[in-house]
This record gives structure tokens, C-alpha cells and sequence, in this order.
């Protein structure tokens, strides 16, 4: 069945509605972890209504995070907080359906959002795929949505869940499903950093709206297994940026590399990190490990080519944000480890998202590298936005190059 699907005639990307919803519907949250894939959504647009987050430091810092996002940012209303700790195995369609609705039927339009916990998939990890206990959460995923039949979803993964093959027999599979659910399905894997982000890190995204609103806004018929007619985003300014820019490559640590021409600003490292006097003000500012061996005064800046001790560029975009066993990046200009903020920045969270005080350095960093990063959120979630309303994002919200909220 996956062959044949692959053989179908992709779609132009459908632009042109010919009727738009009045209202963005609401979202319902699953794996919410830190946050930082709702909060890109939020950004855009859209209102959470519930969210499931099983780890308790996660929950921690979600809801610690968005309650300072909104104390410092003067937002009205209540910030999205984790409405369920329950393993979401356990947790039924009628239960979910009355905890963020109060209802039982199917009648409340809603998104259905979320990142299945990804290492069993991933090519760095143990590869065991839908049989991990991790792995098989991505099937218990889509029988959620099946059930609980939101007007659209997103799945947020790591490349491998289809570019390795027996993963995607397996996502083709679940697909397939939805598809026979009355879903138009389209997947694409993006890259942050082709989208502003400081950050070489490739993430699959499947986005599925039921082929009747499809119809009724597009006046056009999604056939099962078609693709492309999804209008994923772009920005001409940073596509292709990996091959696009000529990236310096090492300079001996202290010294003062000379700042490249033509690479935009959005895509360093540099200007994230680099004033410790504006980054000793913020939110876990300050946190990091304690530098206890010379290797951190000897590799150059630049230099990532081994398993560990990775130091990044200032003029150069970072790896992926986390790395091995969480293992953090070594700072462009200092003796020491990127603090929980430089890391965060990197993720494109904003300044006033902090985490609490009570969590260990291990747990921040490793939120903050499973995160998806906020600005690549933001466009996905534009893209959708976009694609039901014809809007695009409101005024406020948007973010600037060191994460922090624009004037």
C-alpha cells in the first residue's frame, strides 16, 4: 500500500482559497515536554486548550515557562499550563473530549498537535523503531487522532522516522490509516535553519486536515496518498543556507575571527552569546557546568569534529542544539559550556520563557535540546494559520534574532 501511495501525482500547493474559517480553532497538546512547540503555535495564533506532558520536570518547566512568558510580556488571560499527567496510553477519547471541552461527542473543532518521543526512531539511537517502548507511542498517537477526529493535525518527529526504511513502511502505514480516517495527509522534513534559525537541525513535520474542509475552503478533492498540496514555509532568505554561504570553518581559541561577509545575522551564533553582560541579566543567565578540564582552553572555536567537546563559531550557525547524552556545546570565546540560556537562545526561545530554579542543570539541558526549536514552530504554525484563515500572524508575538520580543 505504501508503494502505491508513493506513486500518486503530487499536488501544487493549494494557495488560493476560494472560503476561509472565521476563527483559528483551538489546540489540544499532546507530549507538550517544555513547551516550546506550543509556544511557537501560540506565537502564531493559535489558543491551547489542554495539554499532556507524563514527565514531571517537563511539566515543570512548561508551566513555569509560560507563566513568566506572560508575566513579562503583559499578556491577558491564563497561561497554558499541563492539564493531564496521565500516560496518554491511558488515557481514553471520552476522557480527553470532556477534561478540555466538556463534551463526550464529537462536535468541538480543534487541532490536534504534538512530537511522539522520538529516539527509537532516530539514527542515533537504538533504531528499535514501533517496537520501542518510546516508538510505539507514535502508533497510540494516530489512534488518538482517528478517535478523536480534530479538523487537523501536526506531528512533529526526527528525520529517521522516514528516511530510514523500515521506519517508513511503518509511517506510511499509520498514514495510511488517517488517510482511510478522511484525512489529506503531506509530510516534509525542514530544516531550522533554512528558516532563520541558528541551527543545523532537520525535523520531519506531517500536517492532516480532513479532506472535507479541504474541499469546502479550496473547492478542491485530496485523493489519498497525494502530496504536496500542502504550502510548507520558505524564506528566500536563508534556503539552502548550509551549501548557500561560505561558513568559516576553525580559529585558534582567544583569538578574534574576522566576521565573514554576507551571511545574515539571524543564522550566528555570535549574537546570541557573545554579551555576557546582557546575558548575565536573564533568566539562567548564569547556570552552567563548572569547566574542569584544559581541553576546554585547547580546541579551537569552530572545531565540532570529535564525539564530545564540540566548541562552536560565533559567525557560524550551531549543530544540533543537544548531542550524545545531552552533552552541551563548548562557547565560541570562553573556557566553558554554553549556560542553559545561550542554549535556550539557540533554540530561539524568548528571554522572558525562563525555567525554574528547582530543576538540575542535567534536566534544563536536556529539555532544551529535545525542544523543537520556537521560531521553526512559529512558521509551521503560520503555514497553517495561513491555510485555513487566509491571516497571518497577529502584530504582537513575533520574534527578533536573540529571541527576545520585538518592540
Amino acid at each position: 500500500m505504501a508503494t502505491q501511495l508513493e506513486l500518486l501525482q503530487p499536488l501544487e500547493p493549494l494557495t488560493v482559497p476560494v472560503k476561509l474559517l472565521e476563527e483559528l480553532p483551538p489546540i489540544i497538546s499532546f507530549f507538550s515536554g517544555a513547551g516550546f512547540l506550543d509556544l511557537g503555535l501560540f506565537r502564531a495564533g493559535f489558543q491551547i486548550a489542554w495539554s499532556l506532558e507524563k514527565d514531571p520536570q517537563f511539566c515543570m518547566a512548561h508551566d513555569h515557562g509560560f507563566r513568566s512568558y506572560f508575566e513579562s510580556t503583559s499578556r491577558f488571560g491564563t497561561p497554558p499550563f499541563i492539564n493531564c499527567v496521565d500516560d496518554i496510553q491511558q488515557k481514553g477519547p471520552n476522557a480527553i473530549r470532556r477534561e478540555a471541552f466538556g463534551l463526550t461527542a464529537v462536535s468541538a473543532d480543534f487541532g490536534l498537535v504534538g512530537g511522539p518521543p522520538c529516539p527509537d526512531f532516530s539514527v542515533g539511537g537504538k533504531n528499535r523503531g514501533q517496537l520501542g517502548d518510546r516508538g510505539r507511542l507514535t502508533r497510540v498517537f494516530v489512534e488518538r487522532i482517528c478517535e478523536l477526529e480534530p479538523q487537523f493535525f501536526l506531528i512533529e518527529n526526527v528525520k529517521g522516522l522516514i528516511s530510514t526504511r523500515k521506519h517508513r513502511d511503518f509511517l506510511f502505514a499509520e498514514l495510511w490509516k488517517l488517510e482511510q480516517k478522511g484525512y489529506a495527509v503531506d509530510h516534509r522534513v525542514l530544516n531550522a535553519l533554512d528558516l532563520g534559525v541558528p541551527q543545523d537541525r532537520e525535523r520531519l513535520f506531517i500536517v492532516g486536515i480532513k479532506r472535507s474542509l479541504v474541499k469546502k475552503l479550496y473547492s478542491r478533492v485530496i485523493r489519498k496518498g497525494q502530496r504536496n498540496w500542502f504550502p510548507w514555509p520558505a524564506d528566500p532568505r536563508f534556503a539552502g543556507a548550509k551549501t548557500r554561504f561560505q561558513w568559516p570553518t576553525t580559529s585558534p581559541f582567544g583569538a578574534v575571527p574576522i566576521k565573514p561577509q554576507g551571511i545574515p545575522e539571524e543564522l550566528l551564533v555570535g549574537p546570541l552569546v557573545m554579551d555576557q553582560e546582557e546575558i548575565a541579566r536573564l533568566p539562567n543567565g548564569t547556570e552552567g557546568f563548572e569547566p574542569y578540564s584544559e581541553k576546554f582552553k585547547q580546541i579551537a572555536e569552530g572545531d565540532d569534529s570529535r564525539k564530545c567537546f564540540k566548541r562552536l563559531h560565533r559567525y557560524r550557525y550551531s549543530p544540533t542544539a543537544a548531542y550524545g547524552n545531552n552533552e552541551v556545546h563548548l562557547h565560541p570565546a570562553l573556557p566553558r559550556r554554553l549556560t542553559v540560556r545561550e542554549a535556550l537562545r539557540i533554540q530561539t526561545v524568548p528571554d522572558s520563557f525562563a525555567l525554574p530554579p528547582e530543576l538540575t542543570l542535567s534536566a534544563k539541558f536536556k529539555l532544551t535540546g529535545n525542544g523543537v526549536p520556537v521560531e521553526l514552530a512559529r512558521h509551521i504554525g503560520l503555514a497553517i494559520v495561513r491555510f485555513l484563515t487566509g491571516r497571518s500572524a497577529p502584530e504582537e508575538g513575533e520574534l527578533n534574532r536573540n529571541g527576545r520580543e520585538q518592540d
